[in-house]
């Protein structure tokens, strides 16, 4: 059996893989009946200074051994935007 830790890695890794985007962070994970979801962050489009990137949210599903099923971006935004809702 695969831990929180192992799938939010393996969905960062296949994510990046089909996307060719880089992965920032995980920022959501739960399992159910159906698998593995998990929120992955993705810069698409990296900017000077850092605070102006373009980052992306993707929910994704992956089955119990960890091997995706789906994925959909669901939001865009500027990482500023995020450390605005932080403070």
């Amino acid at each position: 059996m695969m831990t929180g830790p192992e799938i939010a890695q393996r969905a960062k890794e296949q994510l990046a893989r089909l996307t060719g985007l880089k992965p920032d962070t995980v920022s959501a994970l739960a399992k159910d009946e159906e698998g593995w979801h998990v929120t992955v962050d993705l810069i698409e489009l990296k900017r000077i200074p850092e605070a102006t990137d373009v980052l992306a949210s993707y929910k994704v599903l992956l089955d119990h051994e960890g091997n995706l099923v789906s994925y959909q971006r669901t939001k865009r935004y500027l990482r500023q935007e995020l450390m605005e809702q932080e403070a």
